[in-house]
């Protein structure tokens, strides 16, 4: 076994445990979303507006809410993931609620073996490219799905957020801006459940901006914008404070914690 099979294989094996912490933590409040509650946030409604009869690939779903989400919103919908657990759950889930989007497991860098059709959007968010070592077979990819004059939109945590060690409570300083070399932590619990009685095993890399700009305009995509914001949706990082806006962001505001970025396929 080489070295990325190995950290695929160990990130997909936590990720199958997680999905089963996840689906009964009270921030993915699976039983709200189940009576209407929509799992998607400001940024990425904003950027993609009415998706009603458009095709959407969703790329690292998890279990599927923002992919079932959008389905809700009248998208034509395909989510993939590495987790045979997650996109298990997201079938159930789709069945359940009488929707009709689509599920494939799958490592997201291999995408284009499984998914063969193209689309008008191609979506990805929150925590989903520190698990990729190269950037640049992931931009081909998305490009490779995009029908022509299609969108591709993600938002995603800052690499700066990401070079600090969050383990032991307060932020230390420790991980390259662009970070080569593979980051493997161990802890216990997850985001969603820091409590759970599971350990998460963990391989994952840091890509600064240029990376994922290159990434994208290298596939031959047009960037329309990149923005980066002090808040994040999600408190999960220590000590964030609640914002007038309902996101959350550090005390100081010293640098941002989320990014988004749109592109289209000329």
């Amino acid at each position: 076994m080489d070295d990325l099979t190995k950290y695929f294989e160990t990130n997909k094996a936590t990720w199958n445990a997680k999905v089963k912490a996840h689906a009964t933590s009270k921030m993915y409040n699976l039983g709200a979303f189940k009576k209407g509650k929509s799992s998607l946030k400001s940024y990425e409604l904003n950027a993609l507006g009415d998706v009603s009869n458009k095709s959407l690939l969703h790329l690292q779903c998890h279990f599927g809410q923002d992919t079932l989400s959008w389905s809700r919103l009248g998208a034509k919908c395909v989510g993939v993931d590495l987790s045979d657990e997650g996109v298990k759950l997201a079938q159930q889930l789709n069945e359940a609620l009488k929707l009709d989007a689509q599920f494939v497991c799958c490592n997201v860098l291999e995408t284009s073996q499984y998914v063969r059709e193209t689309f008008d959007i191609v979506f990805t968010s929150y925590g989903v490219i520190g698990w990729l070592p190269d950037l640049k077979p992931w931009g081909q990819m998305i490009a490779e799905r995009l029908n022509t004059g299609g969108t591709f939109y993600m938002v995603e945590f800052h690499p700066i957020a990401w070079m600090f060690d969050y383990l032991k409570g307060q932020p230390v300083l420790k991980y390259g801006y662009r970070q080569v070399e593979v980051i493997y932590e161990e802890y216990e619990g997850t985001y969603a459940e820091p409590d759970h009685k599971m350990v998460s095993k963990e391989y994952c890399w840091n890509h600064g901006l240029s990376a994922v700009v290159n990434a994208l305009s290298d596939a031959g995509l047009h960037i329309e914008y990149l923005n980066e914001y002090n808040e994040t949706p999600y408190n999960v990082l220590p000590d964030l404070l609640k914002t007038k806006s309902g996101n959350y962001s550090t005390k100081d505001k010293l640098y941002p914690l989320t990014f988004e970025i749109k592109a289209t396929k000329p």
